[in-house]
């Protein structure tokens, strides 16, 4: 990461136990908190993103199975992660896109649940 984005104004300290769930990013892991990505650095958290890869491409790319019997979006019960320009929910482990009538399937993203 070239750029720091601090988040302003964060009192809650992510770790082991904190109750939000981390996500594996390059690394090292960052934590998932109202669709927002944390990351601790020098004392602050900064906002990060999922990058656009091989791995996690933003392509249309269909999931054939069903994707859900509802549609992605606030509260659907599914955590959002961005990813580019744009945002994903996670999945069984992978990284769901609303697009149209479908979703696509824009990789796996390693999930640890940080239970409190």
């Amino acid at each position: 990461m070239s750029k720091c984005k601090t988040h302003k104004n964060h009192d809650h300290e992510h770790k082991d136990g904190c109750g939000h769930t981390k996500i594996k990013h390059g690394d090292h892991y960052d934590y998932l908190h109202d669709g927002h990505l944390h990351h601790k650095h020098e004392g602050h958290y900064d906002e990060h993103t999922l990058e656009v890869s091989e791995k996690n491409p933003d392509g249309c790319k269909p999931i054939k199975d069903e994707c859900c019997d509802h549609v992605h979006g606030p509260d659907c019960g599914h955590e959002a992660v961005p990813h580019g320009d744009h945002v994903d929910y996670i999945v069984d482990g992978r990284l769901h896109h609303p697009h149209g009538d479908h979703c696509d399937d824009h990789g796996p993203v390693e999930v640890v649940k940080n239970k409190k």
